[in-house]
Formats: structure tokens, C-alpha cells, sequence
């Protein structure tokens, strides 16, 4: 068997392992078995537990980010392509539970380097995410009224927003992607539509302007 092919199957085997058991308590014996080859075959090919990890990590973050990039149509209103992407999203997560669990629970929660690897794939998605909202600013007007800091805030509570959901999503049965996707953008879409036409919430008894 070519070695590319050998390795994925023990990726595959990996990503399932850490997903479902964690980080800590996966060992090397239960990867190899579940591959169906020996240990000292994981680690010729992979050389260590922590090296595995970070190359499931990178794998399943590439992954998702390709997804969710695929996803977004692009030439579609910035909302369409807003809830392209979401439906990629959580399709993505809902398909690939292993990884996402890898990726939302265990990489985050085992320093470093494992959270680096992460937070490249969370920036990606975040850089992404700005672009769309600031392409629905230039939509609504031309001469964008919201200031580039509080497009990158409203991109960062949307992305932290879609990862608690997913999680949530896949260990309730019955919610699928769709369902997942338009419950976000029902929260979020209403709120951003209104900041792009310069109605944004104050305050009562506040004059317009950043709320305090």
C-alpha cells in the first residue's frame, strides 16, 4: 500500500481516537489497532503522539476552512453568501463530529502547540467572515459607516458564535446543518442588516453614538 494511502488510514484512525476519547487518554496501541497496523509503524510514519495530534489538527482545520471557502458562493449579496458559508460550516461539523471535536475541544484545551494551530485556522475563518460583513456595509451604502474595529468585533462574536453552536448541534439529536445555520442567521442577520443602515441599539436615554 502506497505510504500516502497508509497514512491517511492512520489519520483517519487518529482523528476518531482523540475525538472520542481525548487528547490524554488516546493511546498510540488504540490508533495502531484501529488502523490495523503496528505501533512502531504510527511511529515510523509519524514519529511521536504529539506530532500525530498537530498533523490531525492541520488536517481537519485545512479541512473545514476549504469547506466553509467552497461553501460561500462567491458573486451572491453578502447575505447569501453569509449563509452559504454557515450551511458549509455546520454541515462540515456535523459530518465530521472526530474532527471537530479535535479542533473545538481537545486542541484548545492542551496549550501549546496545539492551540497555535488552531488559532491560524480561527483567524482564516474570522479574516473571512470581515470581508463579508464589510462587503454588506459597501452594499448598504457607499460611504460604510461602521469603523473597521467594530466590523472585526461583529466577525469574531460571529465565528465564536458558530463554534458554540456547532457543538451544541452535534450532540443534540435532530438539529441538522440547515436548521443550525438559519438559527444564527436569525440571530445575527436582523442585528447586522440594522447596523449597516445606521440604526445600531443605544442606551434609553442615550444620545447616538458607541454605547458605554
Amino acid at each position: 500500500m502506497p505510504r500516502a494511502v497508509r497514512e491517511q488510514q492512520m489519520m483517519d484512525a487518529a482523528v476518531r481516537t482523540f475525538g472520542q476519547r481525548g487528547y490524554r487518554a488516546a493511546s498510540m496501541d488504540e490508533i495502531a489497532e484501529l488502523a490495523g497496523v503496528s505501533k512502531p509503524l504510527v511511529y515510523l510514519y509519524l514519529n511521536s503522539k504529539d506530532e500525530l495530534f498537530t498533523a490531525c489538527i492541520r488536517r481537519e482545520a485545512q479541512a473545514l476552512l476549504a469547506a466553509v471557502q467552497a461553501g460561500a458562493e462567491p458573486g451572491l449579496p453578502a447575505d447569501r453568501q453569509l449563509w452559504s458559508g454557515l450551511r458549509a460550516f455546520f454541515t462540515h461539523t456535523a459530518e465530521n463530529p472526530d474532527g471537530w471535536a479535535v479542533l473545538y475541544r481537545q486542541a484548545r484545551t492542551h496549550g501549546e502547540p496545539f492551540a497555535t494551530e488552531v488559532g491560524v485556522m480561527r483567524d482564516e475563518i474570522v479574516a473571512f467572515v470581515t470581508g463579508l460583513i464589510g462587503a454588506a456595509a459597501r452594499e448598504a451604502h457607499h460611504d460604510p459607516a461602521l469603523p473597521d474595529r467594530d466590523v472585526a468585533g461583529l466577525a469574531q462574536a460571529l465565528v465564536g458564535a458558530a463554534e458554540s453552536l456547532a457543538g451544541w448541534a452535534n450532540e443534540t439529536p435532530g438539529v441538522s446543518a440547515k436548521e443550525a445555520a438559519a438559527t444564527l442567521m436569525n440571530f445575527s442577520w436582523a442585528g447586522l442588516e440594522n447596523l449597516m443602515h445606521g440604526r445600531s441599539w443605544q442606551p434609553r436615554g442615550q444620545a447616538a453614538g458607541r454605547a458605554r
